[in-house]
């Protein structure tokens, strides 16, 4: 039969999805699952947003719309930027996508060419290093272990840029460790990008509003803006509104970036359904108070958590600040059973608390560090708690 094309071949399934579908499948079999896998934040937005799309709906027009985005997005856009401390941009320098995900992947092949080299600090979220390798980029991964709080320093960046480098990828805050630069962090990191001219950088700013302990959101380009004509600013309105089934992604940058996304728009989504825009621009513009209380829920299960894994001997886990994961270091479990399952890696571990305890979490190998497995906190208040009581009782049922 006729072959599928050769990239098809370093396709593969998110990790994170595979993890996912299996507990729903023993939650469906009737199995009392407790499920820490699946990033999505668990609320709804406003009622405004509701309204928008309602109306929208009155008046649809059925047409075509702009490849960028609309207007009224654009403009909503450019006020959350604004409210973020972002000024100077204007409509010629956003796009929009289906999706975070599906802007990356517009951002990496608008700028990646087979072979180009990107950099990718690790733990990363899986889905950076699966589009660079659909693309045929060569990947160097930038080890940040739990020995330095899962964050880039300064040196190691440095040494690890060439003059043939093309993309640094920069996630703040994290998935999937929900830690966060501070702001002396962020500038010595920008410091290094001001000598590297010819180096573009990725900037996936999607928790930015899911930051905790009162730490601000520092950035890239806000703390050297020189660099503004060569960082990508990726948001969204999956995780600060709870939208993540709308498929809305937004960029702003280079205005010769924003057009290459709107270039590659026009060849496949064309544009977002008119819905779907009227929801997204009623979330930027709108009341936000949902995503404020949301915050405030989230550090407290973060709290929780961390509690309970502190008192897990020989389990650490740096404290995250913000997003809604936490990313402990288990390899304290490898080499032990529980009862006759033999626990070697990340994966063995999380097998074994999903078929005895019925926890899903994702083993850390999906986003480079096989030391660590990732939870979502996101779940029930009265599921976080039973889920972490679980996990206590297994831990201590290892031998």
């Amino acid at each position: 039969m006729p072959m599928l094309a050769e990239r098809m071949s370093r396709a593969r399934p998110s990790a994170i999805m595979v993890i996912a579908d299996k507990a729903k499948q023993l939650k469906a079999a009737g199995k009392d699952i407790i499920s820490f896998s699946i990033g999505v934040p668990n609320f709804l937005p406003g009622e405004h947003v509701y309204a928008a799309a309602h109306e929208a709906l009155k008046h649809d027009s059925g047409q075509y719309g702009s490849n960028r985005g609309s207007d009224a997005l654009l403009d909503a856009f450019l006020k959350h930027l604004r409210e973020g401390g972002f000024e100077g941009y204007e409509r010629r320098h956003l796009a929009c996508g289906i999706g975070a995900k599906q802007v990356l992947f517009n951002l990496m092949y608008a700028l990646l060419d087979d072979g180009d080299e990107i950099l990718i600090p690790t733990p990363y979220w899986t889905s950076y290093v699966d589009i660079a390798e659909i693309l045929g980029a060569r990947i160097t991964l930038l080890p940040c272990p739990p020995e330095q709080n899962y964050k880039l320093t300064p040196a190691q960046l440095d040494a690890a840029i060439k003059p043939s480098t093309k993309v640094l990828l920069f996630n703040n805050p994290s998935n999937p460790t929900g830690m966060v630069y501070t702001p002396d962090e962020v500038n010595a990191l920008a410091d290094v990008l001001v000598k590297h001219p010819n180096l573009w950088t990725l900037s996936d700013d999607i928790y930015n509003r899911m930051i905790f302990d009162g730490m601000p959101y520092a950035h890239l380009v806000k703390s050297r803006p020189q660099l503004r004509d060569r960082v990508v600013l990726i948001d969204s309105i999956s995780k600060t509104y709870g939208m993540p089934g709308w498929r809305v992604g937004m960029i702003a940058g280079p205005e010769s970036i924003a057009q290459a996304v709107v270039t590659l728009n026009s060849n496949h989504i064309t544009n977002l359904p008119e819905v779907v825009t009227a929801a997204a621009t009623a979330a930027f513009d709108g009341p936000q108070d949902v995503p404020a209380a949301k915050r405030g829920d989230f550090a407290r299960r973060r709290d929780e958590v961390m509690a309970a894994l502190n008192a897990i001997p020989g389990v650490r886990c740096p404290k995250p600040q913000g997003a809604f994961y936490a990313f402990p270091d288990i390899s304290v479990a490898f080499g032990k059973k529980h009862a006759a399952k033999a626990i070697g890696s990340d994966v063995d571990f999380c097998n074994a608390l999903l078929d005895a305890k019925g926890v899903a979490c994702v083993p850390g190998s999906a986003f480079g560090e096989p030391r660590a497995i990732r939870i979502s906190y996101t779940c029930k208040p009265s599921e976080l708690t039973d889920g972490l009581n679980r996990m206590q009782a297994f831990f201590a049922e290892l031998s």
